[in-house]
């Protein structure tokens, strides 16, 4: 979705057009959204509000279009919502937007709006959230609550909107263009594929770890392990992201780790990590996070369970023990671990098992340049365009040159704004996937 030169009503209409529905509610949520006069009203206000300033600093923040008793009044972070309402409604304009702004940080609460037909839009409140709603988009564990259905206005930069509803970002906008949200690579089935041999090949640790158990385990839901590691890869992302520096991480086939950490023509490791388990601790921490879920949920186990049900992502997050805990915090280190890596010249190098062989590596410039590469428009590269690489900087040439000629490379680049590409041979050309954010903070 991209639209040249549009205007607040088109993405009024558009929000107007995907206001959510609940069925079994004792109205249809449908009857209670603004009217696209009003939405358009909603957007202008935002935007100039955006443009604002507050004593120097940038006006940023979150606003929910929301009735206050959307928000239990006994709830609060880390598990809700905590509703702090006014004692008078305040007027909606980019005044008082730019004065509740500081009051109202981006990351942490929301500016709770109200509208009906008589009163118009009106300011009601606060809502603090606290950040564990961010877990889900940037890795994590632990209790996080979820935002209501709701028309959420998020600006983080001076005339940059992104507009959904929840956590569901639908459109962003810059005052001049509506552009759709970023692909989320991470649900895509050729990224599943990649890992999958190092998926089996967990399973079958687990599955001998099981057998020499003295007590009966519970079965785990297959998805577990795809699900940490996604997590594991966000935390490994935002934590690069996060030191404004860039780096490249490239994920080669785990038959390659022996070539690639000696002379070969693809890529000199400068800095090469002894064979042995340390470089292999993110499959040790993943294979103890499995066992010790499934002892815990098992016959004679702390946890409750009934056995023939599986246990998954729900019961991980939910689970409080203390060794669980550890485990997942050591998951977190290896992501951190890796990221300042990354902020060495050259490329961070892992197999697809999640070994690391190594970093700053130099990808050799004798491999054959790529010229053209596609730019995938969904989430499997079936639609995309092709585009030139002589405008890209050469942190993208040498990765993609690396991804022709070892096609079942996957390469993760990130940019020092903040971009991310992922990289790799898929269809017969050099692909990537734009996966700036899933996030309205990244607008």
């Amino acid at each position: 979705m991209q639209s040249e030169f549009s205007s607040p009503r088109e993405l009024a209409a558009l929000i107007y057009e995907r206001w959510p529905q609940e069925p079994g509610s004792e109205a249809d949520r449908a009857d209670l959204r603004p009217d696209p006069d009003t939405l358009t009203e909603l957007i202008r206000i935002c935007f100039q509000a955006s443009l604002l300033r507050e004593e120097a600093r940038p006006v940023t923040f979150r606003l929910i279009l929301a009735e206050p008793g959307r928000f239990p009044a006994e709830h609060g972070p880390p598990l809700g919502l905590h509703r702090l309402e006014l004692g008078n409604t305040r007027p909606l304009n980019p005044l008082e937007l730019r004065r509740l702004s500081p009051a109202a940080n981006v990351h942490r609460s929301m500016i709770g709006v109200r509208w009906d037909e008589e009163d118009g839009l009106r300011i009601w409140g606060i809502i603090h959230s606290g950040l564990s709603w961010l877990q889900n988009i940037y890795g994590g564990r632990g209790h996080s609550q979820s935002l209501p259905q709701e028309l959420v206005i998020t600006v983080t930069a001076p005339g940059r909107l992104a507009v959904g509803f929840g956590a569901e970002i639908i459109a962003r906008y810059d005052g001049t263009r509506i552009t759709g949200p970023s692909l989320n690579i991470f649900q895509a089935k050729w990224l599943g594929r990649t890992f999958a041999e190092a998926a089996e090949e967990l399973v079958e640790i687990h599955a001998t770890a099981r057998q020499q158990a003295d007590k009966q385990w519970a079965t785990l839901d297959p998805a577990l392990i795809r699900v940490i590691a996604t997590h594991m890869m966000k935390r490994m992302i935002s934590a690069v992201r996060s030191s404004g520096h860039g780096g490249t991480i490239t994920i080669i086939p785990p038959e390659m780790a022996t070539e690639c950490c000696g002379s070969n023509q693809f890529i000199n490791v400068k800095y090469r990590f002894a064979e042995g388990e340390p470089r292999r601790r993110f499959r040790t921490l993943l294979v103890g996070i499995m066992n010790r879920l499934a002892a815990l949920h098992g016959e004679g186990g702390e946890m409750e369970w009934d056995l023939a049900k599986p246990v998954g992502w729900k019961e991980y997050l939910a689970c409080s023990d203390e060794d669980l805990s550890t485990l997942d915090d050591g998951i977190f280190e290896m992501a951190h671990l890796i990221a300042g890596c990354t902020e060495v010249d050259g490329a961070v190098v892992l197999t697809k098992k999640f070994e690391l062989l190594g970093f700053g590596g130099e990808i050799s410039g004798l491999l054959p340049n790529v010229e053209v590469v596609r730019k995938a428009r969904d989430m499997e590269g079936t639609i995309y365009e092709e585009e030139s690489t002589e405008s890209v900087g050469t942190r993208h040439r040498s990765t993609y040159r690396l991804c022709r000629a070892i096609p079942e490379n996957l390469a993760i680049v990130l940019s020092q704004d903040g971009g991310v590409r992922f990289v790799k041979f898929e269809g017969n050309a050099v692909t990537y996937w734009d996966q700036s954010s899933t996030s309205s903070l990244d607008v």
